[in-house]
This record gives structure tokens, sequence and C-alpha cells, in this order.
């Protein structure tokens, strides 16, 4: 299987594709149909692009986004994956300025793992700064413990 291609290669800006902004939503759909493209010619290819050369005791993968995803971190590293879902209410997504888009928001790449994921972590991202941070504090000691 072939590397991904980098957003170089489609003239796009990196940068602001990693945002919530206007830019990034101008090609969030040509995005999903590319991913789906690439995961359906071989489903692990993003999951093993993750890892690369990674050596670190811990690292973390961010934004895994479906069933399968998981399932290959488990069956690759067993027991060591600790899961982690990082929730916010609906009206704290909107003040960030997030916007339900049909087709979009609804896809697999979005809610894929909206069900049948165990969680080892569930971190709850609203207003609360300081009862973020308790839980990140949480999360982290439980990674120190397990070195």
């Amino acid at each position: 299987p072939t590397d991904p291609p980098s957003p170089q290669e489609h003239g796009l800006d990196f940068q602001r594709l990693l945002d919530a902004s206007a830019y990034k939503e101008m090609f969030r759909q040509d995005m999903i149909r590319w991913g789906e493209e690439k995961r359906h010619a071989d489903p692990s290819c993003f999951c093993r692009a993750a890892v690369e050369g990674a050596v670190q005791p811990v690292w973390v993968v961010s934004d895994t986004r479906r069933l399968s995803d998981v399932e290959w971190f488990r069956d690759v590293y067993g027991d060591v994956v600790q899961t982690v879902r990082v929730v916010a209410t609906e009206e704290t997504r909107k003040k960030r300025n997030w916007v339900f888009v049909t087709g979009v928001d609804d896809a697999e790449s979005e809610c894929g793992l909206d069900q049948g994921v165990a969680f080892d972590w569930v971190i709850t991202n609203d207003e609360d700064k300081v009862a973020l941070g308790k839980q990140l504090e949480t999360l982290l000691q439980s990674l120190h413990r397990s070195l």
C-alpha cells in the first residue's frame, strides 16, 4: 500500500485544515471521501501511518474515527491501549462555532465510535476548566502508574 498523499499534493494549507475554520469546511466532504477510498483499499492504512517510527514509551494517537481503528490498536498493542473519549454538550460545541452539517457530521467519519466501544476513559470538555483539569490529571496519574 502507498502512503496517504500530503495536503501539499492537493494544494491545501495543512495548518488551516487543523482548525475549525471555514477553510477546512470547504474541503471536509472531499477529505472524508478521499479517506473512505483509502480505507476501502486498506482499512489499517491510517493506523499504520500514525505509529510509523514511534518509539516513545507512551504516545497518544488522536482522532481515531472508526471501530476498526480501535480494534487495530487493540489487536496490535493489546492491553497497553487506553481509549479516551472526549465529550462536550451540543450547547458547548455550538458556542465553539460548531454547526451540524448533514452528510458530514452524521457520517461514519464523525460518529463511527458513538456506539460499540467501551472507552477506558471519558473526559468531559465543557466550560468548566477546573473539572477538565482534574479529569486530565487523573488520567495522567494513571498513565504514570502504568509505566
